[in-house]
């Protein structure tokens, strides 16, 4: 428990990530009854002064109850339709849910262009951040309707990691229908305090019709947040009071520990918002100089070069195992990529 209180007894700014399960009555339909006492938490939050920001699925649940359909659909263009339809009724139960506790909501739509353009990037920043001070609560989901495989996030729990690293959460609380991560014996773990192989093997993904991730979204969501020196707790969103039983740090959950030093912006978005354009594999000996050293990577320490790589792209850098280690910006000649454009992962 003091472990717990240490992490979280600091908490001013947090994003919530809430999934489609949490929201709707059979798997599809939104349900009022369930998304009324998550508002009222959140309301509860803002009154004792903190920031929220909410990352919520159910667009396309949403959509998918008013084209009658049982089944998450398949292709991009039912998908875009689904999203179309629920995105409006999404905001419209929380807008008026919201607005009995005098609170105001904006609905943010993104993709993984938004954020992975510099420029747009640190505009989308400054717009959470003055939402944020004006007391509103911003509402972000993916922007399903435009998005296509190439500027997806992929799914809510990795986007709800990246909003909390673009914003500089002071913590990540995603809910779902489980109570937390499992051991190999189906008991909850409480504390990760850091994300090892065992730990990613005991994520699975999701057989819901309506949703994505899974476990194994989760995991991935916890290592952006945690690298960025951010906690993370996964949580039963179906448990009375579960946000304010995090904050009165009852064993509640599974909590993932961060890193000790956070990454400052823009290395932040080198590791993050990226997609590597290629990969480069490197020596034992120039791993071991950029781990331990805070040392540029040069060409001499360079075993291949996958992938079409400029001056200029983010590359993922694995060492002779295959393993990624590190994420860089490449430059010309013979420093691939110096240590001020390096994060080690």
């Amino acid at each position: 428990m003091k472990l717990r209180q240490q992490t979280l007894c600091a908490v001013h700014r947090l994003v919530v990530k809430v999934g489609t399960g949490i929201l709707t009555s059979d798997g599809s339909r939104l349900s009022t009854a369930k998304i009324e006492p998550l508002v009222q938490q959140l309301a509860t939050l803002r009154a004792q002064k903190k920031q929220v920001i909410l990352v919520s699925s159910g667009a396309i649940a949403a959509g998918m109850a008013v084209l009658g359909l049982k089944q998450r659909p398949k292709k991009l263009e039912q998908l875009q339709a689904c999203a179309a339809i629920g995105q409006g009724k999404l905001m419209a139960a929380y807008d008026a849910l919201f607005e009995k506790h005098g609170l105001n909501v904006a609905q943010v739509l993104l993709t993984h262009d938004d954020l992975r353009s510099r420029q747009r990037h640190l505009n989308a920043r400054k717009t959470l951040l003055q939402l944020l001070d004006d007391g509103v609560i911003p509402i972000i989901n993916e922007n399903d309707t435009v998005a296509v495989d190439e500027i997806k996030f992929g799914d809510n729990d990795r986007l709800s990691a990246l909003v909390a690293t673009l914003v500089d959460a002071d913590l990540l609380v995603i809910l779902s229908h489980v109570e937390g991560l499992w051991d190999g014996e189906k008991k909850r773990i409480p504390i990760v305090p850091n994300i090892t192989r065992e730990i990613e093997s005991l994520a699975g993904g999701t057989d819901r019709a309506t949703s994505v991730g899974g476990m194994k979204s989760k995991i991935e969501a916890a290592k952006i947040v945690t690298r960025a020196g951010i906690p993370l707790v996964i949580a039963d969103g179906e448990r009375a009071d579960v946000l304010a039983a995090i904050f009165a740090a009852e064993d509640v959950g599974t909590l993932f520990l961060p890193k000790s030093t956070r990454l400052e912006s823009r290395k932040r978005w080198i590791a993050f918002f990226q997609k590597a354009s290629g990969t480069i594999t490197v020596d034992d000996g120039a791993k071991h100089a950029l781990c331990d050293g805070s040392k540029s990577l040069l060409a001499k320490g360079v075993v291949r070069i996958e992938g079409n790589v400029v001056p200029g792209d983010v590359v993922s850098i694995c060492g002779p195992d295959g393993v990624e280690f590190a994420r860089g910006l490449t430059r010309d000649g013979d420093v691939i990529v110096h240590r001020d454009d390096l994060v080690i992962l």
